[in-house]
C-alpha cells in the first residue's frame, strides 16, 4: 500500500537527504560504530543542507518549516540505508521542541542560530538511577540562590551527552509531599560549566553510532536565564512533548522493520540451500508473508498517528497504543527475519544483526512496554 502523508516537498526533502547519506554516512558508518559517536561534523554538515533548522523560525537562520512529516522522511531514509542517526534524531524530535516551546526571545537569539547551523549540540537529562520511567522520582536538585540555580545529582541513559553543548537537566526546585509531580523545573546547562562532568560512557548492545553517557552535577551554578518555560511546571511540559517522542520510536520500528524485511527478500533469494534458492521453501514464504503484513499494518496505524500528531490532534494515549504496537512488531518481525539467515544472522557483518540488536532497545526507552500499557488502560477506565 502507498503512504498518503507526504507532499512533493517531503518527497524533494526526501531525495536530498537519501543522496546525502548515501555519500556522507554509508561510507563511514562503520568507523562512526567503532569510535562509539557521530562526529561533530555530519551536524554542520546538515545544518548547512537545511536539515537541523527546519523547525527553527527563518528569523534565526531555519526554514520554520515545523512540520514532523520532515523528521519522519529523515528516519525511513536513514533505516533505508541500514544505518541510524539516533542523536540527530534526538536531537530534532525530542529536545528541539523544547527549545521551540519554552525558550524565551533572549534564549532564542543566543541558541537558535547555532542549533539551525547544527554547532550547537543538545541532550535532554531526565532519567536517573533507580528512577527509570518514574519522572516524578526525580532526585536532582536546583536551589535558588539570587540570579542562579545550584544543581546538584546524576543522570543516566543520556543520549548525545559526550558532545553536547546544552544539556536540558529535569531538577527539583521544590517539593510537594502531596503531589510528587510538582516542584520539577528545566535548566540548561552548558559545557564547561564548573562542577559538571561526564562519567562513563555506556557500552550498550545495539545503537553502537549513539553515545549514551552518565552524567553528574556538583554544585553547578546555571543561571537564572538558563532556565526554559517557568519554574515548577516541568512534569507537564514533558506530558506534552512525549508523545512526539514516542512517535518517533515508532517511526524508526516500523522503517527498521520495513528494512529487515527488504534485506531479508534479497538474501533468501541469492542463497542457497539443499541445491535451492531459500526463496523456494514455504516455509520462507510463509515467515516473509507474516511479516510484510504486519509491518502494513503498523505503517497504516503510524501514518494515520502522524497526521493527528500534524494536526495537534494526537493524545498521549494513542501516542502509547501506537509505540507499544510498533515496538512489539518489530521485535517480532526482526527476530522471524534473522531467524532465515541461519548462523550468518548472528554474525554483525550482516546487516541484520545490527537491526536485530538495535531492535532490542525500543520496547525500553521513551517509556517501557509496560508503561505504555499503563497509559492505555487509564485511558479505558481501569
Amino acid at each position: 500500500m502507498q503512504q498518503h502523508i507526504f507532499t512533493a516537498d517531503h518527497e524533494a526533502f526526501r531525495g536530498l537527504v537519501r543522496d546525502f547519506i548515501a555519500r556522507e554516512v554509508v561510507p563511514h558508518y562503520e568507523d562512526w560504530e567503532k569510535a562509539g559517536r557521530l562526529p561533530r561534523k555530519i551536524f554542520e554538515q546538515l545544518g548547512s543542507l537545511g536539515v537541523m533548522g527546519l523547525a527553527i523560525p527563518e528569523e534565526y537562520g531555519g526554514s520554520g518549516l515545523d512540520d514532523y512529516r520532515y523528521n519522519v522522511v529523515l528516519q525511513e531514509e536513514t533505516a533505508r540505508h541500514l544505518v541510524t542517526l539516533g542523536t540527530v534524531r534526538t536531537q530534532l524530535d525530542v529536545i528541539l521542541p523544547y527549545f521551540l516551546a519554552y525558550a524565551n526571545k533572549e534564549q532564542r537569539e543566543r541558541w537558535f542560530p547555532r542549533l539551525a547551523a547544527g554547532t550547537l549540540l543538545t541532550a535532554i537529562a531526565m532519567t536517573e538511577p533507580g528512577t527509570g520511567s518514574d519522572l516524578a522520582g526525580i532526585r536532582t536538585t536546583a536551589v535558588r540562590e539570587g540570579d542562579h540555580y545550584v544543581v546538584n545529582g546524576a543522570k543516566t541513559f543520556i543520549t548525545g551527552g559526550l558532545l553536547a553543548d546544552l544539556v536540558i537537566v529535569v531538577a527539583r526546585t521544590s517539593s510537594d509531599p502531596g503531589d510528587r509531580r510538582a516542584g520539577l523545573t528545566l535548566l540548561v546547562v552548558e559545557d564547561g560549566m564548573p562542577g559538571f562532568s561526564r562519567g562513563r560512557v555506556l557500552d550498550k548492545i545495539g545503537i553502537k553510532v549513539q553515545d549514551t553517557v552518565e552524567l553528574a552535577f556538583d554544585d553547578v551554578r546555571v543561571p537564572v536565564a538558563n532556565r526554559l518555560g517557568e519554574e515548577g511546571e516541568a512534569f507537564s511540559y514533558l506530558g506534552h512533548n512525549l508523545p512526539q517522542e514516542r512517535m518517533t520510536v515508532a517511526v524508526g520500528s516500523v522503517a527498521q522493520a520495513q528494512a529487515a524485511l527488504d534485506t531479508t527478500v534479497a538474501y533468501v533469494k541469492d542463497r542457497t540451500v539443499f541445491g535451492k534458492e531459500l526463496s523456494s521453501f514455504q516455509n520462507t514464504k510463509f515467515e516473509l508473508a507474516a511479516v510484510a503484513a504486519e509491518v502494513e499494518a503498523a505503517q497504516a496505524m503510524l501514518d494515520r498517528a502522524v497526521r493527528e500528531l500534524v494536526e495537534g490532534r494526537l493524545s498521549g494515549a494513542d501516542a502509547a497504543k501506537v509505540k507499544l504496537f510498533c515496538t512489539e512488531m518489530q521485535a517480532r518481525a526482526v527476530d522471524r527475519c534473522l531467524q532465515l539467515f541461519g548462523g550468518y544472522g548472528y554474525i554483525r557483518e550482516y546487516p541484520i544483526a545490527r537491526l536485530y540488536a538495535d531492535a532490542r532497545i525500543t520496547r525500553i526507552y521513551a517509556g517501557t512496554s509496560e508503561v505504555m500499557k499503563v497509559i492505555i488502560a487509564k485511558s479505558l477506565g481501569l
